[in-house]
């Protein structure tokens, strides 16, 4: 999850929020699988982006994922992060940055994975180009990501509601068109898996690094 602007009192404030509400056992009943599914797909060294409170850390193959290199912003995020990635069965590498400025060498990596993330970065389309140029050819993209809705009516209403969640969530915004902006960045959409929801729809998307 991305920082917020008010300072380090209030991204702790929501990051003890956000570690609450994940832990919630309809909220673990519904995420936990998707993601299982993707992380399950990722292999080789690993990008994770905006690795939050550390959830996807215990779900990684030691049989197929070498290391993780988890990037996340938020300090607060962090102090959760850490926990987990101390107890994880393949290495985990914490690094505070955003997605927009990976320190990382051009194709670096075999897979990234995010998990509701690109909703809430700053700048998503620098973000997913970053991630394209640490990719190597053929490289594999994972999200799970909530998304701007198809129907008019429902999108409209996202709009209206983003600004309130931009503040009180995270920066979240819920009318992003995560997989148009993948798409415009370079990936090419291999599965998509559609779970709709009125105002808040979810994708469950495989995508590759084409050259």
């Amino acid at each position: 999850m991305s920082q917020q602007p008010d300072g380090l009192t209030a991204r702790r404030r929501f990051a003890r929020s956000y570690e609450r509400m994940s832990r919630r056992e309809d909220t673990e009943r519904f995420l936990t699988p998707l993601r299982r599914e993707v992380t399950a797909q990722a292999h080789g060294r690993v990008l994770e982006i905006g690795a939050g409170n550390g959830l996807n850390f215990a779900l990684y193959s030691p049989d197929k994922v070498t290391s993780v290199e988890a990037i996340e912003p938020d300090t607060a995020m962090l102090e959760y992060a850490r926990e987990r990635a101390a107890k994880a069965s393949v290495p985990i590498h914490l690094i505070q940055t955003p997605v927009e400025r990976l320190p990382f060498a051009d194709e670096s990596f075999e897979s990234a994975v995010s998990t509701l993330v690109l909703c809430s970065v700053n700048d998503p389309r620098r973000g997913l180009r970053e991630v394209w140029r640490v990719l190597k050819p053929g490289g594999v993209l994972l999200l799970v990501e909530h998304v701007r809705a198809r129907g008019a009516l429902a999108a409209a209403m996202q709009d209206i509601v983003t600004p309130l969640t931009r503040l009180f969530a995270g920066n979240c915004h819920w009318n992003r068109p995560t997989v148009q902006l993948a798409i415009e960045a370079g990936f090419k959409i291999e599965q998509r898996r559609d779970l709709v929801w009125s105002l808040l729809p979810f994708v469950v998307v495989q995508a590759v690094k084409e050259i």
